[in-house]
């Protein structure tokens, strides 16, 4: 069942507009707040939350509804607002449907999703009540145990809306994973893919013929102590004591789509004249011919791109690291996450990004040394790893088998290559020699991987590298 609504408005919904949706839900539902008044809950009499409700987000940035909902929004600008029924409890999503629906009628825009989003009659009252939610509601989880917090999600992409964010964050501070459950048909945005890493946060999968799988790697599910975890041994068949792949997983079609995958880390002074964001937007223009579109500390990604922006707000959170996500124009698919952090060597800058390419559009390999050097010169590049993978042109993580990316290049920083002994950096067992960049004194060094762009065996190149310059 769909647990989150979100209306799309023309005008912002001022705090009357806000209470009148509240309102919809009937007299007999109290309110109250949260997040230091980011968050309205509708509750019932025993204070137990039912909707929550986030903030209006300002959205300026094209393409965002149509890449998370799959919704035709109203002209930029527009207001984005979320409500999340409590999973479980009779009339909450009923509730939260009401209230997205009264909130697009009261301020001009639509409800999302439309067959949710039906309006009831507004009942009058002359008066809302407080009431106290327990300290420890976390509206965006359904399930938790004592090793891990379970989020249904039912969208058609799973974003890392502020909402996911705060779970993560509210996880990981009670050492718990985080598994989102979601139908089969859903997507994952990559921004939360790169969030399931750690064990045993995963991405579970209802299916048909095989109950839950995982969405990432498609092993066979069951929940088992507290959490879902693959089959063990035991129930796997005596002939293949291995856990079982979900069929449906294994259901790989090659559309010709690609992406260009690229990760890097830059490690910059930590003065007054440091403005983040640099980097990638040399990047991103070398290799699309224009700057991203917009920014975010959660998707959607609602403002203009501004570098500058972008640092006032780290430099606010100092020394919490922060975590943006960076998107593209939606004719070019493009999506990056940035982690910034302040360590003893600066400022630190860790992005993963990734383009999108369709059968007939060929990704600008040939303009990759030419942009890695502009890192290297410019930006205080410290390593990078560029990849081509067979997958989505939209970014769209499916649940189902997507080819391993095949490493293109890998560039080693001006300041890492000198510090490394003995030549080593220039003198590697790869057939092909480094490419110097920059100044001659003091080069950073781009190493192009030999093999066709298709073949795998270029991550035991990749690894052969790595141990050279490691010294192993």
């Amino acid at each position: 069942m769909t647990k989150d609504v979100v209306a799309l408005t023309q005008r912002m919904p001022d705090p009357w507009t806000m209470l009148a949706g509240l309102l919809s839900g009937g007299p007999d539902k109290l309110v109250d707040t949260a997040g230091e008044g980011a968050v309205f809950r509708l509750c019932d009499d025993e204070g137990r939350p039912l909707v929550s409700i986030e903030a209006p987000l300002l959205v300026q940035v094209p393409g965002e509804a149509e890449r998370l909902l799959g919704a035709t929004p109203p002209p930029l600008p527009y207001w984005w607002t979320e409500a999340r029924a409590t999973t479980g409890v009779e009339h909450a999503e009923q509730l939260a449907g009401t209230f997205a629906a009264r909130l697009a009628a009261l301020a001009d825009g639509i409800a999302w999703p439309p067959e949710t989003a039906q309006s009831l009659a507004v009942v009058q009252t002359d008066g809302v009540s407080v009431a106290p939610t327990p300290a420890t509601a976390q509206p965006a989880v359904d399930v938790l145990t004592d090793k891990v917090a379970v989020v249904i999600q039912d969208r058609p992409v799973v974003a890392m809306t502020a909402w996911l964010s705060d779970a993560f964050r509210t996880a990981a501070g009670a050492e718990l994973g985080l598994q989102i459950v979601t139908p089969p048909g859903t997507t994952l945005s990559p921004a939360v893919r790169d969030s399931l890493s750690h064990w045993p946060s995963r991405w579970v999968v209802r299916d048909e013929q095989d109950g839950y799988y995982d969405g990432l790697t498609g092993a066979v599910l069951r929940w088992q102590d507290g959490m879902f975890a693959p089959v063990t041994a035991s129930d796997a068949t005596a002939d293949d004591p291995r856990t079982p792949v979900a069929a449906v997983y294994q259901d790989f079609a090659d559309t010709g789509e690609r992406q260009l995958a690229i990760t890097f880390r830059t490690v910059h002074p930590a003065n007054d004249r440091l403005v983040l964001g640099g980097a990638l937007e040399t990047l991103w223009r070398e290799l699309t011919g224009e700057p991203p579109a917009g920014w975010g500390t959660s998707e959607p990604a609602n403002l203009p791109w501004s570098p500058r922006q972008m640092t006032d707000l780290a430099y606010e959170r100092t020394p919490e690291p922060t975590w943006f996500v960076v998107v593209a124009t939606p004719d070019r698919p493009g999506l990056a996450t940035v982690r910034v952090s302040r360590t003893k060597a600066g400022v630190e800058e860790h992005v993963a990004l990734a383009f999108g390419y369709g059968p007939d559009e060929e990704p600008p390999i040939a303009a990759l040394p030419r942009a890695a050097e502009l890192l290297a010169t410019r930006h205080h590049l410290q390593s990078m790893l560029v990849q081509l993978r067979k997958a989505r042109r939209d970014l769209a993580v499916p649940p189902r088998f997507e080819g391993p990316g095949v490493p293109l290049a890998f560039v080693l920083g001006a300041e890492e290559v000198h510090q490394m002994p003995d030549d080593r950096a220039r003198h590697t067992p790869l057939p092909q020699p480094p490419v110097p960049l920059g100044p001659k004194t003091r080069p950073a060094l781009y190493y192009p991987l030999p093999g066709d762009l298709s073949d795998l065996s270029r991550w035991q190149d990749f690894e052969v590298l790595m141990r050279h310059l490691k010294g192993e």
